[in-house]
């Protein structure tokens, strides 16, 4: 059993790696954009702020991958893991569970092709629709956050996914 612990710049190309991955293993894909979309919807029933809809969003994404783990799926968990605290609990949740832990970051630090493809995919409430500043591209990349005590692998994405697909099957099984 696995879980697969996604990361990258919103438009790098998690959610097709993960979907692929899910395809190819069986996997069972918690995708944060659909939790969080969901939550920004109900928002104007209620007064829940973004930030507050975002935490919740989490806390629901954690309590699905746990219930999939404990039924012992195979988890992929496509978020930008942005935060420390993201790889803590996904690292503390495969152990639980006797699961290997993995983490991908997709990578793509091409400013003018992230917007690209940020504009040119279908939106989902919780996604962004353009990078606005590089400085704050450029900022993020720096700042992504990865576990200091497990193998992580870095796919270059602007490359098509055929190309790398296998190299992450590879790290995957082992």
């Amino acid at each position: 059993m696995f879980f697969v612990q996604m990361s990258g710049f919103p438009g790098s190309g998690k959610s097709t790696l993960a979907r692929e991955i899910a395809k190819r293993t069986g996997g069972i894909v918690i995708d944060h954009d659909i939790v969080k979309s969901s939550l920004l919807n109900f928002i104007d029933e209620v007064s829940i702020d973004g930030k507050l809809a975002g935490k919740i969003s989490y806390n629901i994404d954690w309590s699905l991958i746990d219930f999939h783990l404990s039924q012992g799926h195979n988890v992929i968990f496509d978020s930008p893991c942005l935060y420390e605290e993201l790889v803590d609990i996904g690292t503390k949740l495969s152990i639980k569970y006797n699961a290997k832990y993995k983490y991908i970051e997709c990578y793509l630090d091409d400013f003018k092709e992230i917007n690209y493809r940020l504009k040119k995919r279908e939106r989902m409430v919780s996604q962004i629709a353009e990078i606005k500043s590089e400085a704050a591209f450029t900022q993020t990349l720096r700042n992504s956050k990865k576990p200091s005590n497990y193998r992580c692998i870095t796919v270059n994405t602007r490359q098509p996914l055929d190309k790398y697909i296998q190299e992450v099957m590879d790290y995957i099984n082992t």
